[in-house]
């Protein structure tokens, strides 16, 4: 036990020092980037229901926390502050839902904005600074929308919208590299997200990106004139087939394999799923949307039925207007107006790999006897009341009217 001391006080030293490199490399970030003189704004173009971060890239080093400011517009009196005034704001991103208020979607960390599940409202001008309201680094975030987004399969020989050319300006598609495949030993589908984005010499000087003359679609860089042909053209989405096979799973000891071999023989072994699972029971005729855990919207996400794939190219939503069941471009998987039929086990996948499942079963409603307490007896208690009221002034308002007709039409007799 003597001897242990010694080494676990080197370690303890070690990780010590390693801990004290870090903070300092982190200083040194800062010191190496000097704020601008005059604050500009990065362009950074994101796909609705995605998390993005935006670094305080800049700061001086006396300044401990910083603040973060949201503007739609430059110059806009109406400013959202995104902060605690403490530099420190951390949420659990599994509680975010799709639609709520930015404010409720944020969170701090190491100076960083993390922002979950954008929506197209929250576009505009990002901003780092103080409590005091000095602004040391901007960002121009756009965020696209997801609906009627182009989808092009490349299966079937469809192929992505072609450029725009004008005399003052070009519209075209950035695409991100493709995705790893979604399913592992099977067929499964990659997925290349595509933004559209502008290139013209009259965007405004204050906004810079990763190439000269070049910004998102929605950019507030873009000239006024060029915004509308901006609008009209969409994101895109390709998907094409893959197949990878599967990393090798480590096979168990000999021992336990024995072991496993003699229950088998013994009995029936119980179920056990192949992956985590939950487990949910849904009435007849209500919708239902599941989320694989842990996946983003950015994320190679495929969903199983059973034994059954659920292929993009049948299931992703808008492929035909009258489906039930469906996978948004966020990975959810919808399931409206719930049949019996649909009970099973759901399977998602990430990354290539299997790492869930959700048990969904499919129940019938109980129907309970009404009383006068009620609140949905009460509501058509009411509901009714009013109606026979109303209808009970309108039938004498037209009586009153018609006798006054007569009176004022017939002469009066002498």
């Amino acid at each position: 036990m003597a001897m242990r001391l010694p080494a676990g006080a080197v370690l303890l030293c070690l990780v010590d020092v390693l801990h004290a490199f870090a903070i300092e490399e982190k200083g040194d970030v800062f010191k190496r980037m000097a704020c601008p003189a005059f604050l500009m704004f990065d362009n950074a173009a994101y796909l609705a229901d995605m998390t993005f971060e935006l670094p305080c890239n800049c700061k001086p080093e006396e300044v401990s926390s910083v603040i973060w400011y949201f503007q739609k517009n430059v110059g806009s009196h109406k400013t959202t502050v995104l902060t605690d005034f403490a530099g420190t704001v951390v949420v659990d991103s599994g509680h975010i839902h799709a639609g709520s208020d930015v404010l409720k979607r944020f969170s701090i960390r190491m100076f960083s904005l993390i922002v979950f599940r954008a929506q197209v409202t929250d576009s505009g001008h990002y901003l780092c600074g103080t409590k005091k309201g000095e602004f040391f680094y901007g960002y121009d975030v756009d965020v696209q929308p997801t609906k009627h987004i182009t989808v092009a399969f490349v299966d079937r020989g469809q192929h992505v919208q072609d450029d725009y050319t004008e005399k003052l300006f070009s519209l075209f598609t950035a695409f991100w590299d493709w995705t790893r495949c979604d399913r592992c030993g099977v067929r499964g589908e990659q997925r290349r997200i595509g933004l559209c984005y502008v290139q013209s010499a009259q965007l405004h000087p204050r906004y810079r990106a990763a190439m000269p003359n070049v910004t998102s679609c929605g950019s507030r860089a873009v000239p006024a004139h060029f915004q509308y042909p901006g609008r009209l053209r969409r994101p895109e989405v390709a998907i094409r087939s893959c197949l990878t096979p599967c990393p090798k799973e480590e096979v168990p000891e000999e021992g336990v394999q024995a072991i496993s071999n003699v229950i088998s023989k013994l009995g029936e072994k119980p179920w056990l799923p192949r992956v985590p699972t939950q487990f949910h029971k849904q009435p007849v005729g209500s919708g239902l949307i599941i989320a694989c855990p842990g996946a983003r919207p950015e994320h190679a996400v495929a969903w199983d039925k059973d034994s059954v794939r659920l292929y993009r190219s049948r299931y992703l939503v808008g492929v035909n207007k009258s489906m039930r069941v469906f996978i948004d471009h966020g990975n959810h998987l919808h399931i409206q107006w719930v049949q019996v039929s649909d009970g099973g086990t759901y399977f998602c996948w990430r990354e290539g790999k299997m790492v869930a499942g959700f048990r969904l079963s499919v129940m019938y409603q109980h129907r309970h006897r009404r009383t006068f307490n009620d609140p949905e007896t009460i509501y058509a208690a009411k509901a009714i009341g009013m109606s026979y009221v109303v209808i009970s002034i309108v039938f004498i308002i037209i009586h009153v009217c018609r006798c006054c007709r007569r009176v004022f039409r017939c002469p009066a007799r002498t």
